[in-house]
């Protein structure tokens, strides 16, 4: 795959060109993109940039991080609090996330986000209101383990790093999650199924798939 060095700022610009190219295959009348990766690869910041470039071109935006959608924390702890397999397939809230953030931007939908459910600080539903999305909005998702849910993203971008660059942009705290990015590499192997690879191993540096 031929990646091309770019900015973070020039490479929300072209996703948000990208996006205005794209059509919901359900025929929705919303756009939904799911920016993919560890929270080491900050998937959350392209995001931001992406709806911003997206608002400047006339497109309501509302920009959802799965960190907003984590199961309670009895259940999150269940066997500890660093399972790197409940990591992986237990603590965001699935479920939630198509009844509050993927139903209501259906063909037919309300257009009603839920932008976050769960606080993980109180360990409480956060009772956010709900956003309405006019028709030809975009949502944006991000965080990490988004593929593999057959979440109908219309777009999807992956934020790659290699599992030294992985390791290094990990917190020491939260190295005990590293298995649980190996295993999502092995089992879903995101960098093949987005539709854009952006390779972030230098911050300072991205490259990604410009004909992706």
């Amino acid at each position: 795959m031929r990646l091309e060095p770019i900015t973070w700022e020039r490479l929300a610009e072209n996703l948000a060109e990208r996006v205005l190219r794209t059509t919901a295959a359900d025929g929705s009348p919303w756009l939904r993109v799911g920016v993919d990766g560890a929270p080491a690869a900050r998937p959350g910041d392209l995001a931001e940039l992406t709806g911003e470039a997206l608002r400047v071109r006339g497109r309501g935006v509302v920009v959802v991080g799965t960190g907003g959608f984590l199961r309670p924390a009895s259940l999150r702890y269940e066997y500890g609090r660093e399972d790197p397999d409940t990591y992986y397939s237990g603590w965001f809230d699935t479920g939630a996330l198509w009844r509050e953030v993927f139903g209501p931007l259906e063909a037919g939908g309300s257009g009603r986000v839920l932008p976050d459910l769960w606080d993980p600080s109180t360990d409480r539903a956060t009772r956010s209101a709900h956003v309405e999305l006019p028709p030809g909005g975009v949502l944006l998702l991000h965080g990490p383990f988004l593929f593999g849910h057959w979440f109908p993203f219309d777009l999807t971008v992956h934020l790659s790093l290699s599992p030294p660059a992985l390791e290094r942009r990990t917190d020491e705290g939260e190295r005990w999650a590293l298995p649980a990015y190996a295993r999502y590499e092995e089992e879903v192997g995101p960098g093949d199924a987005a539709d854009i690879l952006v390779r972030a191993d230098d911050p300072r540096h991205p490259a990604w798939s410009a004909g992706g």
